[in-house]
């Protein structure tokens, strides 16, 4: 453990409207994946935190789901979610895709976190996606933005100014000895995980209006000899919902199952059976008992 004079730990998020490319920026930093990816908007539900570990520092990242306008009490549960972990936070970068042009969505978080305690840095991602004369007038529409501490522009799919990202993050975080014990990457329970990976495979390629709708339990996990036998239900909303996720003869369940089961013996290390159901429960983002059960 680490607790010299110069050592800095602490806590940072990254916010920013849906699809700003907040978690593919943490899975960039932290080295590995801990945080689900998607093109769907409200892809990221749980809090994970994932660890670097460095010489001379740790840096703690929070992954928080997007700010949005609520329609379901698992909207307002999110909402709440986000705003309690941005309270606690040292550091906070705004993820801005240089892609796209600032707009209203934008300007609405820029303002909620303005009064924060926190060090706001403002992200300019995707940078791989545009010309140096895009990027220059994006880096002066985000300099009128706000009052940043910093403003950095960055690539996580090309890893282009990701160390430079993370040391001025460190830079900003407070003197303190090490948080979290070394080699630890996520604080986040190995049963969560695995059902985000589950929940991504189930996310990708499903039509707009399903995200909202699919939550995944692991029931249970039996590790037998060299083999983990991992039971678990996708939960859906609606029976014409399950029909989409299972697919014309099981055929999408099955895609669903083989990438899921890939993912989780990468963040396992070994051999998995993975065992999946599709299940129907009415309205669960509305009710809060079920979301109780599904964690929530």
């Amino acid at each position: 453990m680490q607790t010299s004079g110069d050592y800095r730990a602490g806590f940072a998020c990254f916010v920013g409207r849906p699809n700003a490319g907040k978690s593919t920026l943490t899975n960039a930093i932290i080295g590995q994946k801990i945080a689900i990816t998607s093109p769907k908007p409200q892809t990221t539900r749980h809090t994970i935190r994932g660890v670097l570990h460095r010489e001379d520092s740790q840096l703690v990242l929070v992954d928080t789901p997007g700010l949005h306008r609520p329609r379901t009490l698992l909207g307002e549960r999110l909402n709440d979610l986000v705003r309690a972990t941005w309270s606690e936070v040292d550091v906070i970068g705004l993820c801005l895709p240089a892609d796209e042009e600032i707009g209203r969505g934008d300007r609405f978080i820029s303002g909620e976190i303005s009064e924060l305690k926190a060090t706001l840095v403002a992200v300019v991602t995707k940078i791989d996606l545009v010309s140096k004369a895009t990027l220059a007038e994006r880096l002066l529409a985000v300099h009128r933005l706000g009052a940043f501490a910093d403003i950095v522009p960055v690539s996580a799919v090309s890893g282009e100014q990701v160390e430079v990202l993370v040391d001025v993050m460190v830079g900003h975080l407070p003197k303190s000895p090490q948080l979290y014990p070394d080699g630890m990457l996520t604080d986040e329970p190995e049963q969560v995980l695995m059902a985000e990976l589950i929940r991504e495979a189930a996310l990708d390629g499903v039509r707009d209006e399903l995200p909202h709708s699919i939550a995944v339990l692991v029931e249970e996990v039996l590790p037998e000899g060299g083999l983990t036998k991992i039971y678990a239900d996708i939960y859906v909303e609606r029976p014409s919902q399950k029909a989409i996720v299972i697919g014309h003869q099981a055929s999408r369940l099955k895609e669903v199952g083989t990438r899921a089961r890939r993912e989780i013996e990468d963040l396992i290390g070994g051999r998995v059976y993975l065992d999946l159901h599709v299940r129907v429960a009415k309205d669960w983002q509305r009710d809060p008992k079920q979301l109780r059960r599904l964690g929530f």
